[in-house]
């Protein structure tokens, strides 16, 4: 007689349940799954993170915004306030750490801690202001050079080459002195329009490396269209190298705003700014170095942190450098 189907139905759960055993014992002497192997940007801030000079750096860049962006938190004391008659060149002294005057004064009495706080916002302010339109500006002329290549190529490179010939300083001061009310949005926009050039080679640069690669030659074999090309594979290709060189032209930035403030062609007068108060320091630096130490000081430690920022970053993100 065949087979009842309750019988048939047992016999095919239970090879089923022998087929299932095997492949979890399978699976179980394969070993852990391999893990998905790391993009680009995590494996760079692994490193970061690992690196004692990009934690130094981002601690000493973090505590300068902190002070920029909330300077009430850190003294209350008016920055423009002066009291010649008790003040008048006093260096830092025991009874005036008690008051928050940690710096003494300077040459109208005014405290030295006080603007030495209050003028990191507009450091700060120059030095990011200046950075970002620098990539927007610098990044788009590079990437546009280097993807279409040709007469683009020649016209924006041409372009590039004479602003570039243009001594720096010397170029923000002519420009600076057209203007009668110099501020902050001044000077970012006369740097900004010098300081591209560097940016725009660099990207320039990259992008003619990474549009041969293969996974952009599929693209355009898919139909994919310019803008997505340049969007979703050029640019987070070729940002790398940019990003380096942001990083390490910001700090420059700070010093020619404070280079320009010092020279007398910077910001106004009524604007606390640490090149300001050096160019008032010089006049009595033999009787009263702390008046140009401090805010120099001040300065130098914000260009280090940002050149040591930029070190680690290329660190990370350059392959030749592991």
């Amino acid at each position: 007689m065949p087979d009842s189907p309750t019988k048939s139905s047992a016999v095919t759960q239970t090879a089923e349940r022998e087929q299932e055993a095997a492949v979890v014992e399978k699976v179980a002497d394969a070993g852990p799954a391999p893990a998905k192997p790391r993009s680009l940007s995590a494996d760079a801030w692994a490193d970061l993170r690992r690196n004692p000079l990009f934690v130094t750096s981002a601690l000493l860049i973090t505590l300068l915004i902190a002070v920029a962006a909330f300077p009430s938190l850190f003294t209350d004391v008016d920055p423009g306030a002066g009291d010649l008659r008790n003040h008048f060149l006093q260096p830092p002294h025991l009874s005036h750490f008690f008051q928050g005057d940690w710096f003494g004064y300077d040459v109208q009495g005014r405290s030295i801690y006080s603007r030495v706080v209050h003028g990191a916002r507009v450091s700060v302010l120059v030095g990011i202001g200046v950075t970002l339109l620098c990539l927007v500006l610098g990044g788009l002329m590079g990437m546009l050079a280097g993807y279409f290549g040709g007469i683009w190529d020649t016209i924006l490179s041409r372009i590039t080459d004479i602003f570039f010939g243009i001594p720096f300083i010397l170029g923000a001061m002519v420009v600076l002195n057209a203007f009668t009310d110099r501020n902050v949005w001044t000077v970012i926009g006369a740097l900004a329009f010098l300081g591209w050039t560097s940016i725009a080679r660099v990207m320039r640069g990259a992008v003619i490396t990474t549009k041969h690669a293969d996974y952009v030659v599929a693209a355009k074999a898919l139909g994919a269209g310019t803008g997505r090309i340049l969007r979703r594979h050029i640019l987070p290709n070729a940002i790398a190298p940019v990003i380096v060189v942001a990083t390490i032209n910001l700090g420059a930035y700070i010093v020619t705003e404070s280079t320009l403030s010092f020279l007398g062609m910077g910001l106004g007068t009524d604007v606390v700014s640490w090149g300001a108060d050096i160019s008032d320091a010089t006049n009595s630096i033999r009787n009263a170095p702390h008046v140009l130490f401090f805010p120099a000081g001040m300065l130098s430690l914000t260009v280090l942190a940002f050149i040591m920022l930029g070190d680690a970053v290329r660190e990370a993100l350059d392959p030749k450098l592991r």
